[in-house]
């Protein structure tokens, strides 16, 4: 294949807004004909994912475990959805599902990184970098599922309901056991800023996330919808 092929694509795009659509189409045509590269890399990283979450795992209840390896469980989401529409079978809730996890957990790490940049000073400049970067990948991957998905109401419903309940345990009802948010270095209780605690801080992100991730699927519908790509 001639390189510079590797740049289009056949797969339908929508005239969609840069606010719902941010990925140059280049790049989504790049990734979209590398679909089982991407696929491959997000097994990868549900892989180490798994591995990185070994010892949360072994302090939660077995059957809170669904709700333990958010970030893994986000690309496995993706790597799914992706391999889904390549074969042909595209399944809306498991694009919306990979679009809200993505969006949500890459964003809510980069963020918790950046708002506790002090108490991460223990990971290695490599590793920290790697966690930052590889989770901002993640949100930007969530922005190619607009051309292999519609986001009707259904689908939207389905993952907004799974990441609310996520959300609540890890948060703010455990059910089981400890919360079961992703660990991070300050005492939950450590005073940070505007009179919160760390776990305040942290739910905040992880609350204003999941409204951005319903919000952006919503207007996404909407507009491709105005344009006449909903198919």
């Amino acid at each position: 294949m001639d390189p510079r092929g590797l740049l289009e694509s056949d797969v339908p795009r929508d005239d969609l807004p840069r606010y719902v659509a941010p990925l140059p189409e280049p790049l989504e045509n790049l990734a979209l004909n590398l679909v089982w590269a991407v696929v491959a890399i997000n097994l990868a990283g549900t892989a180490f994912g798994f591995w990185y979450y070994r010892f949360q795992f072994a302090g939660t209840p077995t059957v809170m475990w669904p709700f333990v390896p958010d970030s893994p469980f986000a690309t496995l989401l993706v790597a799914l959805a992706l391999a889904s529409w390549k074969l042909g079978r595209p399944q809306e809730w498991l694009i919306a599902l990979a679009f809200f996890g993505n969006v949500i957990l890459g964003g809510w790490t980069v963020y918790v990184h950046l708002v506790f940049w002090e108490h991460f000073d223990y990971l290695h400049w490599s590793m920290r970098h790697f966690l930052i970067w590889s989770h901002a990948a993640m949100v930007a991957q969530a922005f190619l599922l607009h051309r292999i998905g519609d986001f009707p109401p259904g689908a939207v419903a389905v993952a907004t309901l799974w990441y609310a309940v996520d959300t609540t345990v890890d948060y703010f009802v455990p059910v089981r056991g400890d919360l079961h948010h992703t660990w991070f270095p300050p005492d939950r209780d450590e005073a940070m800023f505007l009179g919160a605690d760390a776990l305040g801080v942290a739910a905040a992100g992880a609350v204003l996330l999941l409204v951005l991730a319903l919000y952006l699927a919503m207007l996404t519908r909407v507009k491709k919808q105005e344009v006449g790509g909903v198919r």
